[in-house]
């Protein structure tokens, strides 16, 4: 327990520098969203949502960070009775920002967002399972987590072992 907090002090610590050290490019462009694979939902990765009534999980493969800092994914939602649906989304970790780039519905497939925005992933709650993403493997503070691959190692690891060094 004591080396838990140890970590996660640490962890704060590096965090505060790291803003202090990246701030808001402010000629920073949105380079265009490849567009999503496949809906897959065998082997997502579970997300912690308790007061939600759908199940949600990040699709491994589909897990990357773009040349413009943005960590892109796949996160499948399913309900009690069993419907899939999928959103293609991004987080910008240094502005604490996401965005929906596509939404997969049964019938009709992957179906591009017109004129998507950035919104805060505090603001709403719609952007819930979004904010979980962020937190739990994402973003490390302000900054984009190291690689793809952390991003998945985190996600799967339980709260106090996440963002340690493997």
């Amino acid at each position: 327990m004591r080396r838990s907090l140890v970590a996660l002090a640490l962890t704060a610590c590096a965090l505060a520098s790291h803003a202090q050290l990246n701030p808001v490019d402010p000629d920073w462009k949105e380079v265009e969203a490849p567009p999503p694979g496949a809906l897959v939902v065998d082997g997502a990765i579970p997300l912690e949502m308790p007061r939600s009534l759908l199940r949600f999980g990040v699709a491994p493969a589909s897990v990357s960070i773009g040349a413009d800092g943005i960590v892109r994914y796949v996160v499948v939602a399913t309900s009690a009775s069993g419907a899939v649906n999928g959103l293609y989304e991004g987080i910008r970790c240094n502005t604490g920002e996401f965005k929906v780039y596509a939404r997969h519905n049964p019938g009709s497939g992957w179906v591009i967002a017109k004129d998507a925005q950035w919104k805060s992933l505090h603001e709403t709650h719609v952007s819930a399972h979004s904010l979980a993403i962020a937190r739990t493997g994402a973003c490390i503070g302000h900054g984009t987590n190291q690689t793809a691959s952390a991003i998945l190692r985190d996600l799967r690891r339980p709260a106090d072992r996440r963002f340690e060094q493997p």
